[in-house]
């Protein structure tokens, strides 16, 4: 069964962006998502795939991933993911023997940099570059989808913005 352990962090400064390798551009959509489960749609330039994600224990989750005709991947974040969709830069920026993550994001998410790092197990030493800032990993306060509900709900109070339909399944960990 495929597994994941990953791990979430701020971002401190700017200095990753002197040390990054690769750049994809990625629109993620939630196809369904409850507490303990989201399948995910991800397109890049030329890539498409499906994820299910569920949590195991700890840091550690499963996780599978397919590959789909880019043509599916743009219908279902079309018609199927009710405006739950985000685009990011993702940025590779290598450090010792691990390559992090950091994701710029776009649209309602705008400002919000997390950097993150897929390690072998969940006592594995992480060496931190100089640019990470605090652990984030599994507050429930940076998971994209409670990040997008706030900003939905500031965009609210400021202007009378109608955010996605509620799927009335909250998200809190």
């Amino acid at each position: 069964m495929a597994t994941e352990i990953e791990r979430k962090f701020l971002v401190a400064n700017d200095a990753w962006r002197k040390r990054y390798v690769r750049k994809d551009h990625i629109k993620d959509g939630l196809v369904c998502f409850s507490a303990e489960r989201k399948v995910r749609v991800r397109l890049r330039e030329n890539r498409a795939t499906l994820t299910i994600k569920g949590k195991k224990a700890g840091f550690r989750d499963y996780e599978f991933e397919y590959e789909i005709p880019v043509a599916d991947a743009k219908e279902l974040l079309a018609s199927h993911c009710d405006g739950y969709v985000l685009e990011k830069t993702r940025y590779h920026v290598p450090h010792g023997s691990l390559v992090w993550e950091v994701d710029v994001y776009e649209g309602i998410l705008d400002g919000i940099v997390l950097a993150e790092i897929e390690v072998s197990s969940e006592t594995a030493p992480i060496p931190l570059p100089d640019w990470i800032g605090a652990e984030v990993t599994g507050r429930p306060e940076y998971k994209k989808i409670n990040l997008q509900r706030a900003r939905w709900a500031n965009a609210k109070s400021v202007v009378a913005q109608p955010a996605p339909a509620d799927r009335n399944h909250p998200v809190e960990g």
